[in-house]
């Protein structure tokens, strides 16, 4: 008996493709074959996905980016990639198709669509993508990441949470270290969009600290390329021990070690942050759509396993502030550490399991 085939459509960030990863090797567990159809976006990805996962690079674009010629050239690259989809799924016919957001899962749940195979969306953000919000009443199910999300009308909707990669999940409630006398891991990481203000602000909240805090920091900062060399130097001029990389392919161990992490309120950020419990402070990205960053972070912040700041707000004097206050007390840091976990869901990948489970084909 062959094996059922689930078609996984995410592409563009890190926030569509890792719980994209997750669910991937839920399935392959489970016994099931695994396709990615993504672009070339979010195939730098998936070098992180199970070997047996199939990769299928679809043809997409977005009316986003580009030119006038560009943006003319969109239909005609979607309908090609939908048709394409629509081949594929007419040779080996999926079981279900589960569509995590951005361009590149238009082809494959379109064509789900014509063939009237069961198709699902999960929504990571607590207010929808454009994408999701023109599919969600022509999926058989909406699966939302952050409770309440703002729905179109007539959508169905369950509360599934965030799905986290094993290789978070394999820290999930690892024991919190609070500050105390000795070294202070602090990690900020700035997502795949709109990093650069943390790279501009963040160094010098750290370099205000008082002196008896500076020499004991140890602090991975996850920088855009095109900022690296100017953020490393800054750390190196004012005597800061620094990582500086654009991308951590360790982020899992390096939040479960950190005593504080500075973050952007993206929905994969935040329920890592949930799975391994870890206080931060949360600066949502302002241009996000809808600006579903501070509808993401809102529940964390409610619980007090965060502190947020609006972009608008935020400088570096107060920044240093809110760091030095979480790290020269414990007993906050550690009542944080506690609330962040409280709000996690750690079987988030297994309750989009059970959901795919129930509605395939």
């Amino acid at each position: 008996m062959v094996a059922p085939l689930a078609v996984i459509a995410a592409g563009g960030t890190g926030g569509h493709m890792f719980p994209a990863q997750a669910l991937s090797e839920a399935l392959l567990d489970k016994g099931w074959r695994v396709r990615l159809s993504t672009d070339a976006r979010g195939a730098r990805y998936t070098g992180a996905f199970p070997n047996a996962v199939e990769i299928v690079q679809v043809a997409s674009a977005t009316f986003a980016r580009g030119g006038a010629l560009a943006k003319l050239a969109v239909p005609l690259r979607i309908l090609a990639g939908v048709a394409g989809a629509t081949v594929q799924m007419l040779k080996d016919r999926p079981a279900i198709v589960v569509g995590f957001g951005g361009y590149p899962t238009i082809p494959a749940l379109s064509a789900a669509w014509v063939l009237r195979i069961p198709r699902v969306i999960h929504e990571a953000n607590g207010a929808m993508g454009r994408v999701n919000a023109v599919f969600a009443k022509r999926v058989t199910k909406v699966a939302c990441g952050v409770w309440p999300t703002t729905l179109p009308a007539g959508a169905d909707a369950v509360h599934v949470g965030n799905p986290v990669r094993g290789a978070i999940a394999a820290f999930a409630a690892a024991p919190y270290v609070p500050p105390g006398d000795g070294d202070l891991s602090v990690l900020v990481i700035g997502g795949s969009q709109g990093a650069r203000i943390l790279s501009d602000v963040v160094p010098h909240a750290l370099a205000a600290l008082p002196d008896d805090l500076r020499p004991r920091l140890l602090v991975a900062h996850q920088a855009r390329g095109e900022d690296e060399d100017r953020v490393r130097s800054f750390y190196a001029e004012h005597g800061l021990t620094a990582e500086v990389a654009p991308f951590f392919d360790d982020v899992p161990r390096r939040m479960a070690d950190a005593q504080l992490v500075i973050s952007r309120a993206g929905a994969s950020s935040l329920a890592d942050l949930g799975v391994i419990g870890r206080p931060a402070i949360l600066i949502p990205y302002a241009a996000a759509t809808g600006d579903h960053q501070t509808a993401n972070a809102r529940g964390m912040v409610e619980a007090g396993g965060a502190l947020m700041i609006p972009e608008s707000e935020l400088a570096p004097d107060p920044l240093s502030r809110d760091i030095a206050r979480i790290l020269t007390t414990p007993t906050q840091a550690e009542a944080m550490a506690r609330a962040a976990l409280s709000v996690g869901l750690p079987d988030a990948t297994d309750r989009l399991l059970a959901l795919i489970e129930d509605l395939k084909g």
